[in-house]
């Protein structure tokens, strides 16, 4: 049996990487997930090849009013300064316990 819980996805730069992880602490996030991540986008190529020129991709599985307050908070504190983008989802997962805070 399988629940609905939503899923926010964040591209941003490697260097906010703690203050992120702060901020997603801070809130009450339950867990997140962050890998490197390499791509072009309309800032141009981001290889990965030096840590100014890294990203990460941060993954989080929260109830709905956690995300829309994550989002929100990204947006205010990082989105005029930073190279950042971000989309949430619906997805179906086992074991929802594990995902609420």
């Amino acid at each position: 049996m399988t629940s609905r819980i939503k899923l926010v996805t964040v591209f941003t730069e490697a260097a906010i990487e703690s203050s992120l992880v702060h901020e997603l602490d801070g809130i009450g996030v339950p867990g997140y997930t962050i890998t490197n991540a390499r791509g072009k986008g309309s800032g141009g190529v981001r290889s990965g090849a030096w840590e100014a020129n890294a990203n990460i991709r941060v993954e989080i599985l929260c109830a709905e009013a956690l995300a829309e307050l994550l989002i929100s908070r990204l947006q205010e504190r990082y989105y005029e300064h930073y190279s950042m983008v971000m989309y949430m989802s619906d997805v179906d997962v086992l074991r929802p316990e594990k995902f609420s805070s």
